[in-house]
């Protein structure tokens, strides 16, 4: 059975994120919680007692969770065991990720650490203003990280504080299509667009509900819409590339990829999706170059190894690492100069690429519509 302390830890996690608590049930693992929105979160205090019966058990002895079913622990679990939660459809908060949900709700004295210094006020911001902007930090940070479940709760959160707040409530929307939830997605953008049609964010929202529903070709024309009004919105384009690329229609994403390229021709991850493009039109040539551009601007190596797996490209070569002497200097090549055997090193540079704004606008992160 769980600690008093860590059960104590986990009922102000819940009430912290601002979520009305259903029932507790405690269980030889840790504590499990539901909210009244029907998510059911599971706090499993040592990691290393938790078997895969554990998680057969939290499905009710089916084959699957649910998106709605979110495990929490400040320990690490087994990697099978995350897999196996992951794969049947829930939602992973471990280790460090857990520790800093604690931190940003102030609850960082309860894992033994010194409570976190409060923010500088902002200047010019009435106190419900600093409450609802912290609070909307917190979800889109939680988005960014792939952690819909926890987005949801603090867009939520948002939307308690201030109810006619729409960015809280496109959150929602967002948050919702990466769990997979659409027709809860749907209503939510169907609701900001009652009040706002021209909604920007809710009719991308849209948009990329219907590709969750395998509707891609009318995804692609909603996007082709919204650009015919105003072509400058490089966040629309982004996703209508992602569209395309889904739709495995090359020749129209690279059209679109060179537009964005003319704004932001030092973009990496721009780049490296210029030489994919250009390799399935037919100029296997170009694409070599423009891959090599790509990395000369920056793009990190396990950044093209991820982006080949979304892509279904084989993974890159690892850069072969420098020479160096035994006196731990780099060995110049033979009859040449200290200087002249120097080789240059790339700079690794930190982008957003196409399809992380994407999932930003409720897809799912780098080419996977359930982002998990």
């Amino acid at each position: 059975m769980a600690t008093a302390p860590f059960v104590q830890l986990a009922g102000d996690l819940v009430s912290a994120m601002g979520q009305e608590l259903g029932a507790a049930k405690p269980i030889d693992e840790g504590l499990l919680l539901t909210t009244g929105d029907g998510f059911l979160f599971a706090f499993l205090e040592d990691p290393m007692k938790v078997s895969l019966e554990t998680v057969r058990r939290l499905g009710g002895g089916g084959d699957g969770l649910t998106p709605r079913v979110v495990v929490l622990t400040p320990g690490r679990l087994p990697l099978l065991i995350s897999q196996e939660v992951v794969r049947r459809g829930g939602t992973v908060v471990e280790g460090p990720r857990f520790a800093e949900l604690a931190r940003q709700l102030g609850l960082a004295s309860q894992l033994g650490e010194e409570p976190r210094a409060a923010p500088r006020g902002r200047p010019r911001l009435l106190p419900s203003a600093q409450q609802l902007d912290d609070v909307m930090h917190r979800a889109q940070t939680w988005l960014d990280w792939g952690v819909p479940a926890l987005a949801l709760r603090f867009y939520r959160q948002a939307g308690n504080l201030k109810p006619e707040f729409l960015p809280a409530r496109i959150g929602i929307g967002r948050s919702l299509l990466a769990l997979g939830l659409s027709d809860d997605a749907d209503r939510q953008f169907d609701e900001v667009l009652a009040v706002r049609p021209e909604d920007v964010e809710a009719r991308l929202g849209k948009a990329a509900v219907l590709g969750a529903k395998s509707q891609p070709k009318r995804e692609v024309e909603v996007y082709r819409e919204l650009l015919s009004e105003d072509e400058a919105r490089t966040e629309v384009r982004a996703h209508l590339v992602a569209a395309l690329v889904d739709l495995g229609d090359w020749p129209s994403a690279r059209v679109e990829i060179e537009a964005m390229l003319s704004r932001t021709p030092e973009d990496p991850q721009l780049r490296f999706l210029h030489s994919v493009a250009l390799t399935r039109t037919g100029r296997a040539d170009l694409g070599e170059e423009e891959r090599e551009e790509a990395r000369r601007l920056g793009l990190p190596f396990d950044r093209e190894v991820s982006l080949c797996e979304h892509l279904g490209l084989p993974a890159p070569k690892p850069p072969a690492p420098p020479a160096f002497a035994s006196t731990g200097t780099r060995a110049p090549a033979a009859g040449s100069s200290p200087r002249a055997g120097r080789s240059r090193t790339r700079t690794p540079a930190r982008t957003a690429s196409a399809r992380a704004a994407r999932s930003r606008g409720g897809r799912a992160r780098a080419g996977t519509r359930k982002g998990k």
